[in-house]
């Protein structure tokens, strides 16, 4: 009953938006110390997981390459989810559709790179801008997996799809018939969906542009910089100098 304890931990550090591995790992360890296993066993069984499932992180070595591009100003919001859909949609298909998530990747590495170079290119960044990119980081990642897990033939939706027809219809169809037919629309769903996020970033240039002192500001001024404010102390009529 106490083990039980680890989920009121992912409940509360969800609640919290704390980072979400964060919470998961601390859950875990609590989970384990309370069931009465030893250190030294929390720590193996926490290797034999990962080591059972390390291709969930295979994605993980792309990072450095986005992060130079990044860094260097070649890799903009737009263009960052548009190469996370790609590698979430491919991923997808293979079978690896454990690979990405709003839990594990958009919201702890996607979305925080993405608003890295949103903020890198709009130095004025709203709020209004911030939920516009996280819900395109969402579409992303949703529109990848859906159309992406078809392709595979062992997935369950095609499973269940190939097993209602035959019983249904008495009709013989295969898993890989129905895997095929996914291909042109998946491709379709990429080429629509890809060129809407790469022109996000022009979306977001203009709804900087057109941000005034009525939309919340949603930016912290750089070392050394001071903020003025008028008489009446309203911190949103501030000038930063």
């Amino acid at each position: 009953m106490w083990v039980l304890l680890a989920v009121a931990i992912v409940v509360i550090g969800f609640a919290l938006r704390l980072n979400a591995m964060l919470v998961v790992a601390v859950a875990g360890i609590a989970a384990g110390l309370i069931a009465g296993m030893s250190p030294v066993k929390l720590i193996e069984t926490f290797g034999t997981g990962f080591a059972s499932s390390r291709s969930v992180t295979v994605f993980i070595v792309v990072l450095p390459v986005i992060g130079l591009l990044e860094r260097h100003g070649l890799m903009t919001a737009g263009k960052l989810l548009a190469v996370y859909l790609a590698v979430r949609q491919i991923a997808a298909a293979v079978g690896l559709s454990s690979i990405g998530g709003p839990a594990q990747a958009v919201r702890p590495l996607v979305v925080p790179m993405a608003e890295a170079a949103a903020r890198r290119t709009h130095p004025r960044y709203t709020r209004k801008m911030r939920e516009k990119l996280r819900s395109y980081a969402s579409s992303a990642d949703t529109i990848g997996l859906f159309f992406g897990e078809d392709v595979f033939i062992a997935i369950g939706s095609i499973l269940l799809i190939t097993g209602f027809v035959d019983a249904t219809y008495n009709l013989k169809l295969e898993a890989l018939q129905i895997a095929l037919w996914a291909i042109p629309t998946a491709i379709c769903a990429f080429l629509i969906h890809a060129p809407r996020l790469w022109l996000l970033d022009r979306k977001l240039a203009k709804m900087a542009a057109e941000g005034g002192d009525n939309v919340d500001i949603d930016e912290v001024p750089e070392p050394g910089h001071t903020v003025s404010l008028p008489s009446g102390g309203n911190p949103e009529q501030g000038v930063h100098e």
